[in-house]
């Protein structure tokens, strides 16, 4: 039987120790979510490579394997692992690297199934740069050659992990796609220059408790506990797509605010390149939310918002001919458009017009909200390779069809000539390819805040299009993409590439 131990346990006292009788360490490291037989052959083998044999497990928190993973909590499985006659020290890992449990206990080797024996198609990236530190720490990786089994496709199936109609949905998708299928697009996205045009916006989050309902009137009485502020927007799409795509450039106006563009500077030029004009009348779009936290299931309820939108939002001449001249000598250099029309002002018929004409390759998403409703339809556009919206936005465009959205998606394709995504929230997507709908469920009904998960499905669903991949895999990591952003605050954070194909990959073994 193994023991648990700290880090600073082991590296202190246990470790010293071991190196003293001259005995050799091999680490084992996963996440061990579901033991099963092809665990156990692996960690034999191990043991029987070494004369002490660690095993470390990553921390909850940090699993990528989408929502609702690992399926046991750290506890359960540390017990697990630790009841095994072939472990002797068993420890969390606090981190989405292995490199704390590395300098802690410096193996001599560092061992892994055969199916990472080849660094080029590990999917997280990380196989190589783990190698590189045990390799400084003295050690050297090995691998075991038992067979391969899958505990994410026991969890998906044995256990119903995934709901009934993913099940389905997955069974379908895997008979005519594989994860080679998904890495493939994803590395011609690494090749494409990409150029976001769209509104910058600041989401303002201040949460509160709120202590009820004043007495004398039906506004709420609440207690100030912080704010925070993301980047937001059509940054907000960029930051996702920078994730993928290494050759991102965002062009907008925004104010002339000096802690804003100090921020810009601070936190995204080192991700995308940035063209900004600026305006000395209007100020950079602030929408300030005001919510509770509900702290045991991490959920969000907004209570009201303000925006500082001036009505009308039209930019000085100045900064309008700025903006265009930018746009009409930079366009031809970029592979594709993503157009994020917020309805804020800064696309006018004059942006419309020459980004419909001049992109090669043009990715539409036109948004109502409360401060542009009826006013911000996506049929005033006539072209688009691709585009998404939303279910409210649909019914904007054409309200003849209010009761059949399939007739509507149609109608829109051909308005537009292009394919396209409906985005249907707990329900999940449609997308459209010639006259062919495909229909794709929710991937999570686990939701923080649903405020950037259409902007990442945009993103990754745009992107994948752009490769030529078909709209059902756009559809597909579409839905990833907008189930990570769903349990993402606000924008405070972007959906990152790795945690996109690993969900996938989790979703592919079913």
């Amino acid at each position: 039987m193994g023991t648990i131990i700290g880090k600073a346990g082991f590296k202190t006292e246990i470790r010293p120790k071991l190196k003293n009788e001259g005995k050799t360490i091999a680490l084992c490291h996963g996440v061990f979510d579901l033991i099963h037989p092809g665990h156990i052959i692996h960690l034999q083998q191990a043991k029987q490579m070494a004369d002490i044999l660690v095993v470390s497990i990553t921390a909850a928190e940090f699993v990528r394997k989408g929502p609702g993973r690992p399926y046991f909590n750290d506890e359960m499985r540390l017990k697990v692992l630790e009841a095994l006659e072939c472990v002797d020290y068993v420890m969390l890992s606090e981190g989405y690297t292995v490199d704390d449990i590395v300098e802690s206990v410096e193996p001599d080797l560092y061992i892994k199934g055969e199916e990472y024996a080849k660094e080029s198609e590990d999917i997280t990236g990380k196989m190589t740069a783990e190698r590189e530190l045990v390799e400084q720490h003295g050690g050297k990786v090995a691998y075991t050659t038992g067979q391969v089994f899958s505990s994410t496709k026991l969890i998906n199936t044995a256990l119903s992990a995934l709901p009934e109609d993913v099940v389905r949905y997955m069974e379908g998708f895997v008979a005519k796609y594989s994860m080679e299928d998904i890495k493939k697009y994803a590395e011609k996205a690494e090749q494409l220059k990409v150029l976001v045009v769209g509104d910058v916006i600041i989401d303002k989050y201040t949460y509160c408790n709120v202590h009820g309902l004043m007495s004398k009137d039906t506004g709420y009485s609440s207690s100030l506990e912080y704010s925070e502020e993301y980047l937001g927007g059509a940054v907000a799409v960029a930051r996702h797509l920078s994730s993928f795509n290494e050759n991102v450039t965002l062009m907008s106006i925004i104010g002339n605010e000096e802690n804003i563009r100090l921020r810009f500077l601070d936190e995204i030029t080192d991700k995308m390149r940035i063209k900004l004009t600026y305006s000395t009348s209007f100020p950079t779009i602030i929408k300030h939310r005001y919510l509770t936290r509900n702290a045991k299931r991490e959920e969000y309820r907004k209570i009201f918002s303000i925006n500082n939108i001036p009505d009308p939002m039209v930019y000085e001449e100045e900064a309008r001919e700025e903006f265009y001249r930018g746009l009409a000598e930079k366009m031809d250099e970029f592979d594709v458009v993503f157009l994020c029309d917020f309805g804020h002002g800064l696309i006018d018929e004059k942006v419309k017009e020459l980004i419909q004409e001049k992109a090669k390759y043009l990715v539409l998403n036109c948004q109502t909200n409360s401060s542009n409703y009826g006013m911000n339809i996506i049929t005033k556009y006539s072209r688009a390779d691709v585009f998404t919206l939303d279910q409210k936005e649909l019914r904007l465009a054409f309200p003849a069809h209010i009761s059949n959205e399939y007739v509507s998606l149609e109608k829109l394709s051909r308005h537009l000539n292009g394919n396209g995504w409906l985005t249907r929230g707990s329900e999940g997507a449609y997308g459209i390819e010639g006259q062919t709908i495909h229909e794709c469920p929710a991937f999570t009904l686990s939701v923080k805040d649903t405020v950037g998960a259409g902007d990442a499905f945009y993103s990754v669903a745009g992107l994948y299009a752009a490769t030529g991949a078909p709209i059902e895999i756009g559809t597909f990591m579409g839905n990833i993409a907008g189930a990570l952003g769903a349990n993402i605050v606000g924008n405070k954070e972007s959906v990152e590439k790795v945690n996109v194909l690993k969900y996938a990959s989790t979703l592919l073994n079913i």
